[in-house]
């Protein structure tokens, strides 16, 4: 009996103890010896446009991965499922691209060494990463309020042929009608300018000869000066009066806004303009007649060739679009890419601060829309910061999802980019895209409320507590849109709108506009608000969601106009729906044609590809932003290693050089999926651009959105070279082949000026980039490569690039052979382009089989 009642209590306790040793796992289980692998098994699975995938879990660790007790987050876009009902773990979304799974009773403990294959169906196809889940990270349930990541996922490149990837043979046949162009022949200044003629005469630049400047240019000399220093290493002298050799800034009237003249003699450098952006531009210019060889030691002295150069821009607009919001970038990464915006004349950027995902600037007296709405980690309640998203992670403060710029901060890019003649427009994302405005002003609400002051606390809530609408945006969140009924929202935008305001003045800086977003509003928001319904008893004229949206962008306007300022914002805020045919259409809003709103035109795809043109010639200013030509952050290639989104298509260096503004029906060759169009199916019946609407053409513009950008390296890769391809369209007159009626002369013409353009890049403006500013890490293009009677040709987009290789399987490296010729080797070849300064892209490989 007493042997009986021993072994009872020994169970007993043991019992007890069993919770907490298990606990005690949990807790030493490290999540970073958790690794996962992701592989596509059938890219068209069950003959339909989804994805059958394989998620493994591999416990590399000393102990086992519990059975239950888990949660593991994750990032995906498009959501993902079990392919098993009775699969071991079951997926949940929570909001935007964040989920979880969580073990079944099917999971068994993972001990170490042993993996769990996890078979996942998903819609679309996978052509790269993008549409694969990341940012995994464990939460324990002993403690759901932390988070731990786990190690970073590897994810195997399918293999199979239901992705029609670009192949080397592909790009070998693009390559092939680039010639190479001998240095001396191209055009020395970059953009090309309107007249350019070479003299033969060199000026021969060192430190002992001044800058002299009239006073109306004193701060571009400077900014000369300062450039010259990188140089040689030491300023020349700057000066109002001088005689002999100098470089001279004058000023000359009747010249354009942006217009200047450029001559360089053995004797002088001479840059005239009327306008100090005129001066500054002309000075750009000369710095693209520096060798680029120049920037990577201190030189004694440097020849600038002799030329005479007349020039003005085409747009009065050019411009680039920064988002930050999605994933953050430092002050330091700003005004590094604000100079290379000056040096290729680009004159507007267009700063994304706010979206879903974050907001990125400092608004004295709100502090929680940078203390909550600027950091993203792991939360059960975003009360102290958001959730993390596209693949932040759970740390708040170690992730390229948090951060913001200060009050000083933004001054100082304010001020930098006024120097430069670069104007900033602030976006401030509305009503939609905003859940971190609206999660910090919940913030604010529940801090306020504690403290009581319920008054106080309402003053600047954007959201209707009682709203019981359900919808979800095209990024897969619930409760992103701003109420536009309360008189809360409209307090919230002034006092933003003011403090603004506020740091331009004390900045300095101009400012005609801020753009409001206005893109991508759901279905469904707004229909069960109290305060929408209250709102429209009160106002019988306003009778649903469209007249919802025309109320809000009218007193945003009159709000804007109050302070002498005009509205921009994306397409949607001159849109309207109508019925057509017996279908919901979008077309320009009669009511706002005339009210000076300038829209940045995205969409050209599914049906709308006239849509900018239609806006045009309704009376809207437009800013022609075509996603699939301008969108910077598409990846380049239809090639899985490529990293970048590919919604509206592959975006090469080509694009955006070949886009014709006036007439961009006209350079459309292929669809979002690679495949060539036929213009007169994809195109009949849409409305060409006027001669009235050609007015209404305000510029050009190239957005990066960054839900794929988490470092610098990466934007720079994303950004460079296509950003010059933007650059040349948006300056440069427009080209010949662009209006020649004849088909084929108009593609010789092209291939002439592509010739060019490449040849300048290759030789000239990548070498400088690659020193300029610090250096940039833009993209190195792959070989194009091709089997010929049975032996290997290769060629390149960029000439004055070099291609290596190898014939032993080994990767192509700075010591490997250089590409001169037909390699007549056998077997596998592996080809690697290299810049001048020694960096290199990827490998590709061609199979030369032995006959």
């Amino acid at each position: 009996m007493k042997k009986y009642l021993a072994a009872v209590i020994c169970a007993f306790f043991a019992l007890l103890y069993v919770p907490s040793f298990a606990q005690e796992i949990k807790s030493q289980f490290d999540p970073k010896k958790l690794q996962l692998s992701y592989e596509v098994t059938d890219g068209k699975y069950q003959d339909k446009p989804q994805t059958l995938a394989v998620l493994t879990l591999t416990n590399t660790g000393n102990l086992p991965l519990p059975a239950s007790g888990w949660t593991m987050y994750f990032h995906s876009f498009p959501a993902l499922k079990p392919k098993e009902e009775n699969a071991p773990v079951k997926v949940e979304h929570v909001n935007g691209d964040l989920c979880y799974l969580i073990p079944t009773a099917a999971f068994k403990e993972l001990a170490p060494g042993a993996s769990q294959r996890i078979e996942l169906v998903s819609g679309g196809q996978v052509v790269n990463d993008s549409r694969t889940p990341h940012g995994f990270y464990l939460v324990w349930d002993q403690d759901k309020s932390k988070g731990f990541a786990t190690a970073p996922i590897s994810v195997k490149k399918p293999d199979q042929s239901w992705v029609n990837w670009l192949q080397a043979k592909d790009v070998y046949a693009q390559n092939k009608v680039i010639t190479d162009i001998p240095e001396e022949k191209l055009t020395k200044v970059f953009s090309t300018p309107a007249v350019y003629h070479e003299t033969g005469q060199p000026f021969i630049m060192t430190t002992t000869v001044p800058i002299v400047t009239d006073a109306a240019f004193l701060q571009e000399a400077d900014l000369l000066a300062d450039h010259f220093g990188t140089v040689f290493g030491k300023k020349p002298v700057i000066s109002m009066l001088g005689t002999g050799k100098a470089i001279r800034l004058q000023q000359k009237k009747g010249l354009g806004p942006e217009a200047y003249e450029l001559r360089v003699s053995p004797q002088e450098v001479v840059i005239s303009a009327t306008t100090p952006a005129g001066a500054f531009y002309g000075i750009q210019s000369l710095k693209t007649l520096i060798p680029a060889a120049a920037l990577a030691k201190n030189q004694h002295a440097v020849s600038l060739p002799g030329v005479r150069v007349s020039d003005a821009p085409r747009f009065g607009h050019r411009a680039f679009m920064m988002d930050v919001s999605r994933n953050f970038q430092s002050k330091e990464q700003v005004l590094k890419v604000l100079d290379l915006m000056a040096l290729y004349k680009l004159n507007v950027l267009h700063f994304h601060l706010n979206d879903d995902e974050g907001w990125r600037l400092e608004i004295p007296g709100l502090p929680e829309l940078t203390e909550v709405g600027g950091r993203r980690g792991h939360t059960l309640d975003e009360k102290n910061h958001l959730q993390p998203s596209l693949g932040s992670g759970p740390d708040a403060n170690k992730t390229s999802g948090s951060g913001h710029y200060t009050k000083a901060d933004f001054i100082q890019i304010l001020k930098y980019a006024t120097a430069r003649h670069i104007k900033v427009i602030p976006e401030i994302e509305t009503p939609g895209h905003a859940r971190a405005a609206i999660k910090s002003m919940d913030s604010r609400y529940a801090r306020l409320m504690q403290d009581g002051k319920p008054e106080e606390a309402k003053r600047y809530l954007l959201r209707d507590l009682e709203d019981q609408s359900v919808y979800r945006s095209v990024q897969n969140w619930n409760d992103n849109v701003i109420n536009v009924a309360l008189p809360s929202t409209y307090a919230f935008l002034e006092k933003v709108v003011d403090e603004i305001l506020a740091m331009y003045q004390e900045a300095g800086a101009p400012i005609q506009t801020i753009h409001m977003g206005g893109d991508e509003v759901p279905n469904g928001v707004w229909e069960k608000s109290p305060a929408v319904k209250a709102f429209m008893a009160a106002n019988p004229g306003v009778k649903g969601k469209y007249d919802l949206w025309d109320y809000y962008f009218g007193k945003v306007n009159d709000m804007l106009n109050a302070r002498k300022l005009y509205l921009s914002g994306w397409e949607e805020i001159g849109l309207t729906r109508v019925q057509q045919n017996g279908k919901n259409v979008y077309v320009p809003n009669q009511d706002f044609k005339s009210k000076n709103f300038h829209v940045d035109v995205w969409n050209n795809l599914w049906g709308a590809e006239d849509l900018a043109y239609r806006m045009a010639n309704a009376g809207y200013k437009v800013v022609l932003t075509n996603a699939s030509n301008l969108y910077l952050d598409l990846t380049y290639q239809k090639a899985y290693e490529e990293p970048g989104l590919y919604w509206a298509g592959y975006l090469d260096l080509d694009k955006p050089f070949y886009f014709i503004p006036f007439d961009y029906m006209k350079n459309q060759k292929v669809d979002t999926n690679n495949d060539p169009i036929n213009p007169a199916v994809v195109f009949k019946g849409k409305e060409r651009l006027t001669a009235f609407g050609r007015t209404n053409i305000v510029g050009l513009q190239a957005p990066l959105w960054s839900e794929m950008i988490k470092t610098p390296e990466r934007l720079e890769y994303m950004l460079l070279p296509k950003l010059l391809g933007l650059a040349e369209r948006a300056w440069a007159p427009d080209p010949a082949w662009a209006t020649e009626p004849n088909a084929a002369k108009a593609e010789a013409a092209y291939n002439q000026a592509w010739s060019a353009f490449v040849n300048v890049l290759g030789k000239r403006e990548l070498p400088r980039l690659s020193h300029y500013a610090g250096g940039f890490q833009y993209r190195i293009p792959t070989a194009g490569a091709v089997v010929e009677n049975g032996k290997v040709l290769a060629n390149v987009q960029l000439p004055g690039f070099t291609i290596r290789y190898t014939t032993d399987g080994s990767e192509p490296s700075e010591k490997s052979p250089v590409y001169n010729g037909p390699i007549s080797e056998k077997g596998e070849i592996k080809l690697k382009v290299f810049s001048p300064s020694g960096r290199s892209g990827r490998v590709v490989t061609v199979v030369n089989k032995a006959s």
